[in-house]
């Protein structure tokens, strides 16, 4: 996991690293790495080991983080920055709903994410899926490519999104069907872009197959993405295209048609953290 300092265009003036390194902290932890020792810590984030034991001596004070024997976990006062957000994104009333509905229809899951440095980070999300597999759930990250979301997150992103992803990224194979090839995955947003939609077969892991659509604003920009979800053994993508397309293109209508009469959610639920 890479810093939040790297090197970037910032006001030195106004910028507060020791809060960033307190965010970087927090976020070192994931599904991976639910509890970890100082050292794994410090590597996770590039911080030196007196700095990150400071931050999380810091964070467990304040109860973000709990300290058991050499082992650091994740506080339950997390949860109280994830539920300021969500009240006052008002997620559950405009993006909720729509997901909700697709799930009653097709049953199995949907989310909606938007691009966050490369990433489709997930903003909502509904599942009836009995299959216990860590893949989607509000605030998930997983990289772009290897997503429906992410696709066409990416196809509708602006030209210097895109180049910069294309040239940095390290397209990691997360199975064998994950687009691994620069030239492979520029093709595929061009195909995206012209279509509309974006399929997702057995990429981002094995038995998950996706078909994601834009969520725009009410200047027809592309903000946010939103897709239904299921097993791939039962799910081709001409049954996601053919069966699933039309519901989803509604549900993604229905979210515009909310954004463009109340602009502000735009800013306040989906617009991308600043990195």
């Amino acid at each position: 996991m890479s810093s939040v300092l790297d090197a970037k265009a910032i006001d030195e003036k106004e910028f507060n690293s020791a809060i960033a390194r307190g965010f970087a902290v927090l976020e070192s932890f994931d599904n991976d790495n639910v509890e970890m020792t100082l050292s794994q810590v410090a590597a996770r984030t590039g911080l030196s080991p007196a700095t990150a034991r400071r931050c999380l001596y810091t964070l467990s004070i304040l109860g973000y983080v709990r300290q058991q024997g050499r082992k650091f976990t994740l506080g339950a006062r997390v949860l109280t920055l994830s539920a300021s957000y969500m009240r006052s994104s008002q997620i559950e009333e405009f993006l909720l709903p729509e997901v909700r509905q697709l799930v009653d229809v097709f049953g199995d899951a949907s989310s909606v994410a938007i691009l966050d440095e490369g990433m489709a980070l997930y903003l909502a999300h509904t599942s009836r899926q009995s299959a216990v597999r860590p893949i989607a759930a509000i605030g998930v990250r997983y990289p772009a490519h290897a997503t429906s979301l992410g696709k066409v997150l990416l196809a509708y992103a602006d030209a210097d999104t895109q180049n910069r992803y294309l040239a940095t990224s390290p397209f990691a194979a997360l199975t064998d069907r994950t687009i691994t090839r620069k030239d492979d995955l520029w093709q595929t947003l061009k195909e995206v872009a012209r279509l509309g939609y974006a399929v997702s077969i057995d990429e981002l892991d094995y038995g998950i197959a996706s078909l994601a659509v834009p969520i725009y604003d009410g200047s027809g920009n592309v903000v946010a993405a939103i897709n239904t979800s299921g097993y791939s053994g039962r799910l081709s993508a001409q049954v996601l295209i053919e069966e699933r397309l039309g519901r989803v293109v509604q549900a993604s209508r229905n979210i515009t048609a909310k954004l463009s009469q109340y602009p502000v959610l735009v800013k306040t639920a989906l617009s991308p953290p600043r990195r």
